[in-house]
């Protein structure tokens, strides 16, 4: 079988020697210092001022939207556009925080958001922010996205989960907004099991993430950040300050063990994302010229990081061939993250206004993906290129 990853880590019996010791060693578990050295190390490693850790993505999305309300950026009723194909708890968070979500088109070809279809959606109505999903590790024209949320005064965030270490216009992927999450989950670049982060150069705030993260208190801020907020609200006394809860949040705190596996594998993730890249470009050239497929375009990318590899069919019936053909070789395939994401059942529920997206409708309706990691073999290969031969 080749399923969508065949290990929860890169070097997996290593990384499970390396966290027993660590485990019996350490001696404290809850987040403390090791996720404080994560933070600072992956910062460094993406290029930003600061990295917020989290139990999850999803928890990093809930965060990064509820700081924005905490700060007054964002207020309820706002508008904020997002990429139509995209996962869940991209768009839960605005439902859930009282925000308007507005669903961005696709182009099928790049699986993104492209900067037409946005001005598209901006000649019918305007956006607050916008929150852009960089799929499966490709990536839509993010420069000149970033061009026009600067020119209209848009708030620009990524979700960079599923792209951590693609390259465009000499920027990386989760650079190119205000802000930009990421997740550890397994079968991501780098997997802590469950995790994720923000990642800015705001540091006001990432001030208000570390609060957001830990029940709306003050305790994980610098002792100088401590200091306002406590003078602010006349906090007397080192016993009241300890239960003071400033503004609203959750508790998303990440664990020790976490932090230590992030790290782990943060050593490996640029062996882990060239051999992604690899696999991609040798699947990608042997199945270019099946007329059935509509051919990617990452001509605009100079590094792909691939989470998945990604096929486009001309029609739902040549989606089902293909589909059956892999499953007979006893590969696992999924949709691509969850369609247009407007003809989910917590959508349509939540949300009565429909918007136009017909190249998320086909992705919905003749795309699949399958797994693209390092312990791809060079049989595997030939199976999945085999399964996609006209």
């Amino acid at each position: 079988m080749i399923p969508l990853m065949k290990n929860a880590f890169l070097y997996e019996t290593q990384t499970k020697k390396e966290l027993a010791e660590f485990i019996m060693t350490a001696s404290r578990l809850s987040m403390s210092d090791k996720c404080q050295q994560f933070e600072q190390v992956f910062a460094k490693t993406q290029g930003r001022k600061d990295c917020v850790l989290f139990n999850s993505g999803g928890s990093a999305n809930l965060a990064l939207i509820q700081a924005y309300k905490n700060l007054g950026v964002l207020s309820d009723g706002d508008k904020i556009g997002f990429s139509a194909l995209t996962w869940s708890t991209n768009v839960m968070p605005l439902i859930q925080l009282g925000l308007i979500p507005v669903p961005l088109d696709c182009e099928p070809q790049t699986l993104n958001v492209m900067s037409y279809n946005l001005n598209d959606r901006l000649q019918e109505t305007d956006l607050k922010a916008v929150f852009i999903t960089n799929a499966l590790g490709l990536a839509g024209d993010l420069d000149k996205i970033r061009e026009l949320c600067i020119k209209r005064n848009i708030l620009l965030f990524e979700d960079n989960c599923e792209a951590l270490g693609t390259v465009l216009s000499a920027t990386k992927t989760g650079n190119f907004g205000d802000a930009a999450t990421f997740s550890y989950f397994v079968a991501h670049h780098m997997s802590s099991i469950e995790g994720g982060s923000v990642c800015t150069d705001n540091q006001d705030l990432a001030e208000m993430l570390r609060i957001v993260r830990a029940n709306g208190w003050d305790r994980n801020l610098t002792s100088e950040q401590q200091h306002k907020w406590r003078n602010r609200h006349e906090i007397q006394g080192e016993l009241d300050d300890k239960y003071t809860f400033y503004d609203l949040g959750f508790n998303l705190r990440p664990t020790e063990i976490t932090a230590f596996l992030a790290l782990t594998q943060l050593r490996y993730l640029e062996e882990n994302c060239l051999k992604r890249e690899r696999i991609f470009k040798i699947l990608d050239a042997k199945i270019r010229g099946n007329d059935n497929f509509l051919p990617l375009n990452h001509d605009h990318i100079s590094f792909l990081s691939a989470f998945a590899f990604p096929v486009i069919c001309k029609s739902p019936q040549v989606r089902d061939y293909y589909i059956q053909r892999l499953e007979k070789e006893n590969v696992e395939v999924r949709p691509v993250i969850s369609g247009n994401i407007q003809r989910q059942p917590f959508y349509k529920k939540y949300i009565k206004d429909e918007y136009k997206a017909p190249g998320a409708d086909m992705v919905h309706d003749c795309g699949f993906y399958f797994g693209n990691y390092p312990e791809l073999t060079d049989e595997d290969l030939e199976i999945l290129s085999s399964a996609l031969m006209n």
